[in-house]
């Protein structure tokens, strides 16, 4: 299905047995949480704690391509936090993966539709055969992805957010919202 950034491979969230299909899919090691969209506002309690200091954060950046790490509910499966207890989670901008996801009920795992290791697709014909024939189908609606870079992906860390990505969203932007961005180590 396609999100703002690239096509993506995904499941229902909660559901481990279609979570391990996505990484068997990919051919992805299970130590690697893979990412989720939101349907909607509401699905973020479902899965996630939020700290209250980050909501001005979500709520400039969301819906967009910033996907931000938050300690996972006991609901979420293990499997999908890649055995961190951890879920990195974003409100997409896509009208059609956010439909996915409130067509569900839940959110939606989002790992970009290729063979890990391979490049990020933005068009169904891209599509690896492979992985192709290791799906139950394929969701083909405009907008069409635009490609570039990946979502940002940030962590919160007293106080502060740690970036672990960069992406869309550029440390500046962070910076000029309000947070104090510091880079991986």
């Amino acid at each position: 299905f396609p999100t703002e950034t690239f096509f993506a491979l995904g499941s229902r969230a909660l559901d481990a047995d279609a979570t391990a299909r996505v990484y068997r899919a990919k051919h992805r090691s299970t130590v690697r949480p893979l990412p989720l969209i939101l349907g909607d506002w509401e699905q973020l309690d479902m899965i996630a704690k939020v700290h209250d200091e980050l909501m001005p954060l979500l709520k400039r950046f969301w819906p967009g391509p910033l996907s931000v790490i938050f300690p996972a509910r006991l609901r979420v499966p293990d499997i999908l936090t890649g055995g961190t207890g951890r879920v990195a989670v974003r409100l997409s901008s896509h009208p059609v993966a956010r439909a996915l996801a409130q067509a569900v009920g839940e959110p939606i795992t989002s790992s970009s539709a290729n063979i890990s290791g391979n490049p990020a697709v933005v068009s169904v014909n891209q599509l690896d055969e492979e992985l192709i024939a290791s799906v139950m189908g394929i969701l083909d609606e405009p907008p069409v992805p635009a490609g570039g870079l990946p979502s940002t992906l940030v962590e919160r860390m007293e106080g502060r957010l740690r970036l672990l990505r960069a992406g869309a969203v550029t440390s500046a932007q962070i910076a000029e919202a309000g947070f104090e961005v510091v880079e991986e180590e």
